[in-house]
């Protein structure tokens, strides 16, 4: 997992509300336990029209490409606790999305994996609605998201998430750090 710290990217606005997992990776997606390879599905429904790329949707614009940071509409990532949602946004490109508000189950699945669901107040959304394209910067570090023209929000993060992020690690990576001191407590406890 890349250590996260700081991400300055243009964005993408999908300002569609109630976006749920199947959504972002249709369940006939989920055969595979690989996490490469889902991206090019994500947001299936809308990104393709009878197998072709669908020229009319956002995220197959110019406009799109190389776009890291997602802004979206308010209740983001809905739905069922598939833990493939963060897989395919993070192989199509994306590294944190920005709404009002974000599902509990997807932001935890999404800290787990090293994308970054940020939730920032209605106004502060509604300006980076209104910018998309636009250029914008989070900072883990001081959790603070700063939009083009200056203005920023700040955000919270669960602090053990935020370390392993920063980290560039996921809870796994975390215990295997602590390996000295659990042989250490083991031995102890003999």
């Amino acid at each position: 997992m890349l250590e996260f710290h700081q991400l300055t990217s243009k964005t993408v606005v999908v300002p569609n509300t109630n976006i749920d997992t199947d959504i972002i990776i249709p369940a006939r997606f989920l055969k595979v336990t690989d996490k490469k390879g889902l991206g090019v599905n994500a947001f299936y429904a809308w990104r393709y029209k009878d197998g072709a790329v669908d020229p009319d949707c956002i995220l197959n614009q110019d406009a799109a490409k190389g776009a890291e940071i997602l802004v979206a509409g308010d209740n983001f990532g809905c739905g069922s606790s598939r833990e493939h949602a963060p897989w395919a946004l993070l192989d199509y490109g994306f590294r944190a999305v920005i709404s009002t508000s974000i599902a509990d189950i997807f932001r935890g699945n999404s800290l787990k994996n090293g994308f970054l669901p940020l939730e920032v107040d209605a106004a502060f959304h509604q300006k980076l609605m209104a910018q998309g394209g636009s250029e914008v910067t989070i900072d883990l570090d001081t959790q603070k998201v700063t939009a083009a023209d200056g203005s920023t929000v700040s955000f919270e993060v669960e602090p053990f998430a935020r370390y392993c992020l920063l980290n560039g690690m996921d809870q796994l990576d975390f215990l295997l750090s602590q390996m000295d001191d659990i042989k250490a407590f083991e031995e102890a406890r003999i």
